[in-house]
């Protein structure tokens, strides 16, 4: 992955507060500087009534710039072996967060913010950043401090199948933990194929996604599995064991009109540990 820190939204919402906690471990892990970023924006108070808007603002940043500076100094007292900076800007959250996304090699998101609408036709500062970031994404939620089970990787032969499959082996050699790599499938009736040629032909094309990345990490267990059903019920499934579970931001048979695929969409809100986003290089 290209790029120097690892960026994290924060709010002051519980939400954010686990996402910096995992940037936080994950920046320790990979030995990667960490910045904190705290975008505010105000409430609609301060676009009315102008008299007051310049106490308004002085107030919110001082706030903001107190929380934050909080939050940094406890986190430099634990984790010593790591830099770490906060940021606070007075703009768009979702915004700011994609701006320096082209310095990033990750950013963090927590699954809702303070006040966030979870309502996909709204728009969160998560989906946004998910489905417009030019890196990958990490959405926290769940079992946000699971440090056992799998990365469990959906693998559907699309064109962001190998940027996930870059991400699932990196994440599991760095983690000691071994790569479940899932096809999921919706078989045909059997009058139209046997089952059995249909199986035979999707573990085909599974390995056959594998078979590089094996060679790259040697030392990485992987765990080949079909499923019959949804991909994204599958996974979510799955998430329920896994430390991580990891998918392309497009993939097959995902909604043509929506630039992060269903099955994104999908983890984002429902699965039960954190979700990795892969965006293709661009």
């Amino acid at each position: 992955m290209n790029g120097q820190r690892i960026v994290v939204g924060y709010d002051g919402s519980a939400e954010s507060g686990a996402a910096v906690g995992w940037a936080t471990a994950e920046a320790e892990r990979t030995k990667t500087p960490l910045n904190i970023v705290h975008a505010y924006q105000l409430g609609w108070p301060a676009a009315y009534y102008d008299g007051v808007s310049a106490q308004l603002i002085a107030d919110a940043e001082t706030r903001a710039e107190e929380a934050l500076e909080a939050l940094v100094t406890s986190l430099r007292s634990r984790h010593t072996d790591i830099e770490i900076i906060g940021t606070v800007l007075r703009a768009a959250p979702a915004q700011t967060l994609l701006d320096l996304a082209p310095a990033a090699k990750l950013l963090v998101v927590g699954n809702r913010g303070a006040g966030g609408v979870t309502n996909l036709l709204m728009g969160s500062v998560s989906q946004q950043v998910a489905t417009h970031a030019p890196v990958p994404v990490a959405v926290v939620r769940g079992r946000t401090e699971a440090g056992d089970g799998p990365v469990v990787v959906g693998v559907d032969g699309s064109a962001c199948t190998d940027a996930a499959l870059a991400l699932a082996f990196e994440q599991a050699a760095g983690r000691g933990a071994e790569v479940v790599a899932i096809r999921a499938y919706v078989p045909p009736p059997p009058s139209v194929l046997p089952l059995g040629m249909v199986e035979a032909s999707e573990l085909d094309a599974l390995q056959e996604s594998l078979a590089g990345w094996r060679g790259k990490y040697p030392d990485v267990t992987v765990e080949p599995r079909l499923a019959a059903g949804r991909a994204a019920q599958v996974l979510i499934g799955w998430s329920s064991k896994a430390q991580l579970v990891v998918v392309g931001s497009r993939g097959h048979g995902g909604f043509t009109g929506l630039l992060l695929g269903s099955v994104g969409q999908q983890l984002m809100h429902h699965a039960h540990c954190p979700v990795l986003i892969a965006h293709r290089p661009r």
